[in-house]
């Protein structure tokens, strides 16, 4: 994969990583841990970023996302974490999946972009897994600025390209 691709891949996978920043600094608090209100702000947050994290892996066998988190959102089954993670936690794991996602593109080659990796359930190539993940966090980074109209709150304004300057490849 030539620079401009990486580049533009970046750009929008980027910017699809900031909304869903946005929706959660956006959050007020009362909104945040409300385990009233479903889906849940915090959990729809989390588990976006555990699966852009899971998705930026070869393989499901091996991967561990970073303390405090756990592997339970493999489990199909639905189980809940066993408390709400706090935004602060979240904001955390999502600047790791914004290096690990910036770090993955920017390392991609032709080769290495039709290399399969293997979820389980799903085996794309590395540049599939890419879109999908994309795909993904845009899809819940919506619903949490639903979540966010929805309780009358302003909702972030949309992200063109990835913020300038920190993350650029």
């Amino acid at each position: 994969m030539d620079a401009t691709s990486r580049a533009s891949l970046w750009d929008q996978f980027g910017a699809a990583i900031d909304m869903l920043e946005n929706a959660m600094r956006t959050c007020p608090d009362e909104l945040w841990g409300n385990r009233e209100r479903q889906p849940e702000f915090w959990y729809l947050a989390y588990h976006t970023l555990f699966f852009l994290d899971f998705y930026l892996a070869d393989a499901a066998e091996g991967f561990a996302p970073p303390a405090p988190f756990t592997l339970s959102e493999l489990d199909f089954a639905g189980v809940l974490p066993d408390r709400v993670y706090s935004k602060d936690e979240l904001l955390a794991f999502l600047q790791h999946g914004r290096s690990k996602a910036r770090d993955r593109i920017g390392a991609l080659t032709p080769q290495s972009s039709v290399q399969v990796c293997n979820y389980g359930w799903f085996q794309p190539t590395k540049l599939e897994a890419l879109l999908y993940n994309m795909r993904h966090v845009q899809h819940h980074a919506a619903q949490l600025n639903l979540l966010l109209r929805q309780a009358n709150h302003p909702v972030p304004r949309w992200v063109a390209r990835a913020r300038p300057g920190s993350e650029d490849l």
